[in-house]
């Protein structure tokens, strides 16, 4: 069994000095030399080179030195060494140490005091420490505040052997003497913890006493009267509890914000009365907004959201004083206050809440900050969501950001108003209207969004005013058509050079006509520009689609609205020039990417339903485009909901439920996966139908080959991955017919991985065999490597070292990812700021696409956030996206589009990104490795 350890030393490894060396400079007369030796000492001994000549060597020329450093030394050396043989009595040297450490003990400085009476706090061995009680005692008393401090721990330490109530009776009553006289801070707070772990009926009895000076103590000893006062609640009676809970509500006052801190957590671990949770909730909304290091507020926000989950109904009261930290220029912390405010709306203080998230959106309105106003945008849909009737009193206020130029929120309000719009119908025509108005103010970069409103137009104009100003909106956009003349073709020019739009998107070298050129040098609207500069991107032509199909459903609903007949055939005429030229362009030769087949094909649908209108496809166009909407909207809701239900089922166990530790074990570090198998192994075991063959069966999954198996050395590696760490059972075969000497099983990693464990060397007789225990650090799963090689020598051969390079081991990123949840919006922003990217082409024998999609979920283990009703009906082709968290925080991105062919085989793409590299190649890895299925 190991020995606990005391002394943290640090040292870079390399061959350690020779006791020869040592001894040589310890003879010398030069301090310098033997504070060397003295370090050079405590290494060598730190090896496991025990030399008794070195420690007489020590005692003859170091005891009699006055230097502060070499006796500090003398004391690291003598805690590390061994003081007692194998039958626990003391070796006769140490004896001579006895008198050296009397001396230090009524050294007239009181630094070889203070370090000598702390190095007494370290030893166990009586002989040693009993004829120095009258030494320490005396120290009790001393001038200055550092020994009485150290004085007090040593007889703490004292008192606390096996023996020592027999050895030092008063102690107790001596502390508390000292206690009652003493002034310095420090010294009161060691004779306080003293009573407190050997005496606590004493520390009660002294707290009450001075209970009405409490507030004038230091924060070190008003610590430890907090720890006191949790521990005496654990066992005294609820009658008695009180009187401790007052004492703590006593100490929220305190000028100390640590001790006001655990004052808060000391009241909520001891009472669930509505008065202490309140205290305590005002205490750490006081930190949130007093403390500038954001570290502690992000340890106060935990706190506040653990009593969110526990006593969420004294929570909702402080709703608006956590909001008010919104002001830290920090974004994990606003994320979590976000949080926490989503968790506390309730129908009394939803107006409030949003009326602070309003004035918050007003005063960062000029502000430039790419993650916070679009926090806030996505904050306001959740709570108009949950409660609709506040919906009206911020559409108005973030349709003002549609001009903004972070395409992110703009596509977050957008978002927002589609669902308001549909979810609220006494809003449509205000929304409508304000939309027309502000339309051309949304930029050309933020296409997406254009796109979005420009379906929030062709389905929500309703009245005729609307469609009217819907077709003229669109219109105005797109006016000076056709956008060019076939005859212009060959007579192009450089754009890159006559327009920052064109030259900050197009190919080099790429060439327009002059009408075009002129075109996008002097248009400042949208539509106009995304659709002269479609033809620089591949598949750009999407955008001019989505403008056929607008102006489609406009005329269809005109033709419902409008009696004039003549009226209606102009407006189609019209419709139907914006799309021949949106044609003719994408069909000219000068563009690097013509308009691709499926754009052309669905113009020209929108172009013959115009000419030929059916009441089927009718029917189709103006209700079968909204219903799918809405059939979305609800498979959302209906997703919440599920959720939020899924974590009220969620109980907690109670503190008398007695403990499987098998479970307990059986589980550690297992992903979700293995979850599920295990319960099935538990469901065999109750009915008998699992065996040790099987249990065997799942253990044997598990082991990794090291080694061949002609290697004179066989090893093999169980492990076992932990959340945090990650534990190697290696399996050490000595094959020969020889002794290996200094078997060490070297081993390293790379990447996030740190072995915790220096290697040992071991002995392996012939034939037999040696498990060793290896425990490697995981601080992220970026990357995930371990190798190492086995190195031994022989009887027969002492001077060369054989070496056996072991086979890497890959640590498996899926036991680090488990599914989590984000809104669509969330997921395109946070796509948006990850970089590293890996694509993997789809290679698979599964010809069912949604038996794909579940078989790649299942290798994953991450969570699809497509709603299922996107994958009814039998289309050929399938798109969704998926969302991972590891353990560690690191999020992880998943887009999967595929295609059936003709030949009934799938094909397509599965990108991955991250925002860390390791996670992106490595899920790109394991798909490529998986996604055959049954191949």
């Amino acid at each position: 069994m190991e020995k606990p350890c005391t002394l943290l030393v640090r040292f870079d490894k390399g061959t350690p000095a020779l006791a020869n060396e040592i001894l040589e400079a310890l003879e010398r007369n030069d301090d310098a030399a033997k504070i060397d030796a003295m370090k050079k000492a405590i290494m060598l001994l730190l090896y496991g080179d025990t030399n008794p000549q070195l420690f007489i060597a020590i005692v003859r020329c170091v005891l009699p030195s006055e230097d502060h450093t070499v006796q500090k030394l003398l004391l690291l050396y003598l805690e590390i060494i061994e003081k007692t043989d194998s039958k626990g009595k003391v070796f006769p040297e140490m004896i001579l140490i006895c008198q050296n450490l009397r001396n230090n003990l009524q050294h007239p400085n009181e630094y070889i005091r203070g370090v000598t009476l702390r190095f007494l706090c370290r030893l166990n061995e009586t002989e040693i420490i009993e004829p120095l009680i009258p030494s320490i005692l005396s120290n009790l008393e001393h001038r200055h505040p550092f020994v009485r401090r150290n004085a007090v721990l040593a007889v703490t330490s004292l008192y606390k052997l096996p023996q020592g109530e027999l050895l030092l009776d008063s102690a107790p009553e001596i502390i508390e003497k000292l206690l009652s006289t003493e002034q310095d801070k420090s010294t009161k707070r060691n004779a306080f913890l003293m009573l407190f772990t050997c005496a606590q009926d004493r520390a009660i009895n002294y707290l009450f006493t001075h209970v009405d000076r409490i507030n004038d103590w230091g924060e070190q000893l008003q610590m430890v009267v907090l720890e006191l006062i949790r521990k005496v609640c654990r066992t005294t009676n609820k009658g008695e509890k009180g009187k401790y809970i007052k004492l703590s509500i006593s100490l929220l006052n305190a000028p100390s914000s640590a001790v006001i801190y655990e004052c808060a957590r000391t009241l909520v671990s001891l009472s669930s009365a509505p008065t202490a949770i309140r205290a305590a909730a005002t205490t750490y909304c006081q930190l949130l907004l007093s403390q500038g290091d954001h570290n502690v507020k992000l340890i106060v926000l935990d706190r506040l959201n653990e009593l969110t989950t526990s006593n969420r109904d004294i929570m909702v009261e402080k709703v608006t004083d956590v909001l008010r930290a919104l002001s830290t220029i920090n974004e994990d912390i606003r994320m979590k206050i976000m949080d926490i405010a989503l968790e506390l709306i309730t129908p009394t203080n939803i107006d409030e809440v949003v009326m602070m998230l309003k004035n918050e959106v007003v005063r960062i309105h000029a502000h430039i900050d790419d993650f916070y106003k679009p926090l806030l945008v996505q904050t306001i849909h959740s709570c108009a969501r949950k409660f609709p009737e506040v919906a009206s009193t911020v559409v108005h206020l973030l349709m003002d950001y549609l001009g903004d130029e972070n395409w992110d929120l703009v596509m977050d309000v957008v978002v927002f108003v589609r669902e308001i719009i549909e979810t609220n119908p006494k809003l449509r025509v205000s929304i409508v209207t304000r939309l027309l108005g502000t339309f051309n103010q949304i930029r050309a970069t933020s296409a997406m969004a254009c796109a979005s409103a420009l379906w929030i137009i062709g389905e929500y104009c309703q009245s005729l005013a609307e469609v009217e100003s819907g077709i003229a909106t669109i219109k105005q956009c797109l006016r000076g058509l056709p956008f060019y003349t076939p005859n212009e073709e060959g007579e192009g020019e450089d754009t890159s050079k006559s327009t920052p739009l064109v030259s900050s998107i197009s190919l080099e070298n790429a060439s327009l006509p002059p009408t075009l050129v002129q075109g996008l040098q002097s248009s400042t609207e949208n539509l106009k520009s995304l659709i002269l500069t479609a033809g620089l991107f591949f598949e750009g032509f999407f955008f001019g689609v989505v403008v056929a199909y607008t102006l489609t459903k406009l005329i269809l609903r005109l033709e419902e609205v409008q009696t004039s007949k003549v009226k209606v055939n102009k407006a189609i005429t019209q419709a139907l020039l914006i799309m021949v030229s949106i044609l003719q362009l994408g069909q000219s030769s000068f563009y690097p990417y013509p308009i691709d087949n499926d754009s052309r094909d669905r113009i020209v649908f929108c172009i013959r339903l115009l000419c030929n209108r059916g009441g089927e496809v009718r029917k189709i166009w103006m209700q079968s485009c909204r219903q799918s909407f809405v059939n979305m909207l609800s498979d959302e809701q209906r997703r919440e909901i599920e959720e939020i239900k899924a974590k009220a089922q969620i109980s907690n166990a109670q503190p008398d439920v007695l403990i499987d530790f098998y479970h307990l074990k059986r589980r550690k570090g297992m992903s979700q996966l293995e979850l599920e198998d295990e319960v099935q192994d538990d469901l065999k075991r109750a009915t008998g139908e699992f065996t040790k063959d099987t249990d065997d069966e799942n253990k044997l999954n598990r082991i990794l080959q090291l080694t061949g198996f002609s290697d004179p050395v066989y090893a093999e590696a169980y492990v076992t991955v932990n959340r945090y760490d990650i534990v190697l059972e290696v399996t050490v075969i000595n094959r020969t017919k020889e002794t290996l000497q200094n078997l060490c099983l070297e081993l390293a990693t790379k990447g996030d991985l740190e072995l915790v464990e220096r290697p040992q060397n071991y002995t392996l007789t012939p034939e037999s065999s040696k498990q060793i225990m290896a425990n490697i650090m995981v601080s992220s799963i970026e990357t995930g490597v371990i190798f190492g090689n086995i190195v031994y020598g022989t009887p027969s051969n002492v001077l060369e070292r054989t070496v056996i390079v072991l086979n890497d081991i890959h640590i498996d990123t899926m036991d680090y990812i488990y599914p989590a949840s984000c809104t669509a919006a969330g997921f395109r922003y946070l796509w948006s700021l990850c970089k590293w990217e890996n694509k993997v082409a789809v290679n698979t024998v599964i010809q069912d696409e949604r038996e794909f999609l579940n078989h790649i979920l299942k290798c994953t283990n991450m969570k699809c956030l497509t709603p299922p009703s996107a994958f009814d009906g039998e289309c050929g082709f399938l798109a969704a996206n998926l969302y991972g968290k590891t353990i560690f925080g690191e999020e992880a991105f998943v887009n999967i589009c595929i295609e059936k062919k003709a030949d009934e085989k799938l094909s397509g793409f599965i990108r991955i990104k991250s925002k860390y590299r390791g996670i992106s190649r490595s899920l790109a890895d394991k798909i490529t490795l998986k996604q055959r299925g049954g191949a």
